[in-house]
């Protein structure tokens, strides 16, 4: 209990604002945009928070390698798509949606089929990988497209790495097997936490606009 606390609340002390590693200097290489891609999942705790449980649920689908790749390629296609300008609606509301649902997933000590965490995951993915591109891959793309390239090779391998760490860390530490036992139970709650807080936090600045409320 005290190594996961201890794990979320470095977690939830990542700063949302702070999305890129360069701190807003101009990126020009391959390097940079790797960076970029790297920096930009660890240090978003909304994203970070829903990969690594994301791992912890694929842990328990008989496909803990292949189910996150589902994630990892239409995150990948999201992202594209947002940095050419094709845009998913209420990006926002559907990333606070995955971490309730997956949240609540595993906090039930339900173990999902590969297929339906693939189905899952891919919807997921298609959200975040929006947000990963309308805040960063957009300015890197007009920038050339080995910017690009790092950057989406980064952001691919940082995901997939920190999902599989997530799920290796579990069996290594609290020897999980089962996803009824009370770690990934509470792996679940934290993240579903999360979501609404976040949730309860859009709706309030929704209400502060409406009524006039800076």
């Amino acid at each position: 209990m005290k190594r996961l606390l201890t794990l979320g609340a470095v977690f939830a002390a990542a700063p949302a604002f702070a999305h890129h590693p360069l701190a807003g200097q101009p990126m020009e290489t391959f390097t940079h945009g790797l960076l970029s891609g790297v920096g930009h999942p660890v240090l978003g705790f909304d994203h970070l928070f829903f990969i690594a449980l994301m791992g912890v649920a694929a842990l328990f689908t008989g496909a803990r390698y292949m189910a996150p790749l589902g994630y990892i390629a239409v995150m990948l296609v999201g992202t594209l798509m947002m940095s050419f300008g094709v845009a998913l609606p209420a990006i926002e509301p559907m990333i606070i949606a995955s971490l309730l649902v997956l949240g609540y997933i595993v906090l039930s000590g339900t173990a999902l089929s590969a297929t339906t965490a693939v189905i899952l995951f891919a919807v997921a993915g298609l959200f975040h990988g929006s947000a990963f591109g309308e805040s960063i891959a957009a300015q890197e793309a007009g920038m050339g497209t080995a910017v690009l390239v790092g950057y989406l090779i980064g952001l691919g391998v940082i995901q997939y790495v920190i999902a599989l760490t997530a799920a290796w860390a579990l069996e290594k530490f609290w020897n999980v097997s089962e996803a009824s036992q009370i770690q990934p139970r509470i792996a679940g709650a934290v993240v579903a936490g999360v979501g609404l807080f976040l949730g309860l936090e859009a709706v309030e600045g929704v209400a502060f606009a409406a009524l006039g409320i800076g």
